[in-house]
């Protein structure tokens, strides 16, 4: 990323318009957790892009490993939110990662192509999309993927993109990696290959996280 890089933050949806005004002078992006899949219609309690959009937050944030665990989100309703979001203006990060036992069974491959695939024909600019790894089992638990286990989803997700879509795709795409990333394991992480950066969870509401978004500059 030739030592730049970007920092987005997402508040809950009750705090996006606060967060945006607070942060307008700064070169932050704002982005929401979640959105739906439509502009409207009766679906109480959702927001859509168009919403995320008026109060001037510019991504959105897809595919959450609580969206689809928690909340049962299939990757078709994943998708469908993709496209709608895209084509309303917003960017996405998009996440994808495999549970505890899929880990175990050797399913990580086959459980994050099955997850992107369905997205492959909604979306036709990359660049205004983040692919985010991150692994269920190392969400909130205080595990991590070690570094070399994070690159081997990174990689992989690079090497799909230059098969299924093009080779300029997988090179300049960023993916990032999530799941009980801190100050302690940011710089080994950071030193991956293909890793372009971190979705940050607790880690983001303390001091450190000003370390977290300085490792990739120190890891060019």
């Amino acid at each position: 990323m030739d030592g730049e890089f970007n920092v987005v933050v997402s508040p809950p949806t009750l705090y996006l318009q606060h967060v945006v005004n607070k942060l307008a002078a700064s070169n932050i992006c704002v982005s929401a957790q979640n959105c739906y899949k439509d502009s409207k219609g009766p679906f109480t309690g959702e927001i859509s892009p168009e919403m995320i959009l008026d109060v001037k937050a510019t991504y959105v944030i897809l595919g959450h490993s609580e969206r689809r665990n928690v909340f049962q989100e299939t990757d078709q309703l994943i998708s469908d939110k993709v496209l709608h979001a895209l084509n309303a203006g917003l960017k996405i990060i998009l996440c994808v990662g495999e549970k505890l036992e899929e880990r175990k069974e050797g399913k990580m491959e086959e459980v994050v192509i099955k997850q992107l695939t369905p997205c492959l024909d909604k979306i036709t600019d990359w660049s205004k999309v983040v692919i985010a790894y991150e692994p269920v089992w190392a969400i909130g638990t205080g595990e991590t993927a070690t570094p070399d286990q994070a690159q081997e989803a990174h990689k992989y997700i690079r090497e799909w993109l230059v098969e299924k879509v093009s080779a300029d795709a997988g090179t300049s795409q960023i993916i990032i990696y999530g799941g009980s990333v801190n100050a302690s394991n940011c710089k080994d992480l950071a030193a991956q290959e293909d890793i372009d950066g971190f979705l940050v969870g607790g880690a983001s509401l303390k001091p450190e996280f000003l370390k977290i978004i300085s490792s990739k500059q120190a890891n060019p």
